[in-house]
């Protein structure tokens, strides 16, 4: 009988887990929000325990999630092309018109805020970072299947590459020097449509120089 409560005793206790995964989750999830409206509000060093005031969360959550602010920016930045990577997939899934499809990606692009946060990939942290190098190759690979269906079907100009979509979209979506980025968010996509519009083929005029494509972007 002693051997027996010995060995009872012996067996460890399983402790429960007082936060379901889900909650870390979704606790992730809202200081990545709320890091990105700020970023795009004020740029990327709006201070971290103001991101997590945002976010409704202590600091303590913030820094066992990212530990560092080039960690949370890598964060923001990857989740924004991925999303919009999604958002071309979508588009090629949903609508049979080429052209069509990569309207809805350009426009679904400008609403991530591209423009604005494209500046801090290359002035915040290590460009070259895995994590953000494969999600740059995924959203690369998605406007390349977009716009090589608009061309195979005739719809778009045969004389424009993937860099010149995405230096358009970049700086059309980006905020005027001196200008908040809220402020002009009713005219991205007006001014986003007069550019697609001169995507169309058949070409109404002949373009200076040749395509960018990506090699040129990452020479720049």
């Amino acid at each position: 009988m002693e051997h027996a409560v010995q060995t009872a005793t012996a067996i460890p206790v399983q402790r429960r887990h007082t936060r379901p995964r889900a909650d870390a989750l979704r606790n992730r999830e809202r200081i990545v929000t709320a890091a990105r409206e700020m970023f795009v509000e004020f740029g990327p060093d709006v201070p971290l325990d103001d991101i997590a005031r945002r976010a409704g969360l202590g600091n303590a959550t913030l820094y066992r999630n990212f530990p560092d602010r080039d960690a949370l920016v890598r964060e923001v930045v990857c989740s924004v092309m991925d999303r919009t990577v999604r958002a071309g997939e979508v588009a090629l899934a949903e609508t049979g018109d080429a052209f069509a499809a990569l309207e809805r990606f350009v426009h679904a692009a400008a609403d991530e805020r591209i423009g604005a946060l494209c500046p801090m990939v290359s002035s915040t942290f290590d460009e070259h970072h895995p994590d953000l190098e494969a999600a740059r190759e995924r959203a690369e690979g998605v406007i390349e299947e977009v716009m090589d269906r608009a061309r195979a079907a005739g719809q778009l100009r045969t004389d424009v590459g993937v860099g010149d979509l995405m230096v358009a979209v970049a700086q059309l979506s980006r905020p005027p020097a001196g200008t908040g980025c809220l402020s002009v968010d009713r005219f991205v996509h007006r001014h986003l449509q007069m550019f697609l519009d001169g995507l169309r083929a058949p070409a109404r005029s002949v373009l200076p120089g040749a395509a960018v494509t990506l090699e040129d972007l990452r020479r720049a």
